[in-house]
């Protein structure tokens, strides 16, 4: 299709539609992201000990950590990974580090990137146990 044969009213709307069609993948981007973000699938607490806890990533630093759970003495621990947004419950989680904790974790399912976390289940309180 040859672009100087076509008129100036269809070239106009040839680039409104192009940039809509941006815009509105850019919005829709925008919005779901906010959406996993913000609202909560599920929330609870787990009890175990805190096994690491780092700063992970190559562009978008996130904290990320693991919580060893032991049911019965003797029994291969179930490990619990997270991630943690917030700096001062990771200055918190350091301090525990190898300690009985209960954590408490929101759900976000669907995270549209690694830049937000690693998991899907963020921590948002701690507390020890012992």
């Amino acid at each position: 299709m040859d672009l100087a044969k076509i008129g100036t009213g269809t070239k106009k709307w040839v680039v409104r539609i192009v940039v809509g069609t941006l815009l509105f993948g850019v919005l829709g981007t925008a919005l779901y992201s906010y959406a996993t973000l913000h609202f909560v699938y599920s929330s609870g607490e787990r009890v175990g000990f805190v096994q690491k806890i780092s700063k992970k990533g190559w562009v978008c630093k996130t904290n990320e950590g693991e919580l060893a759970m032991v049911n019965v003495a003797g029994q291969p621990a179930e490990i619990f990974a997270f991630t943690v947004p917030d700096d001062s419950v990771v200055k918190q989680l350091d301090a525990l580090v190898g300690h009985r904790v209960s954590i408490k974790y929101e759900e976000h399912v669907g995270i549209p990137t690694h830049c937000f976390g690693d998991t899907q289940y963020f921590v948002v309180g701690v507390k020890d146990t012992q």
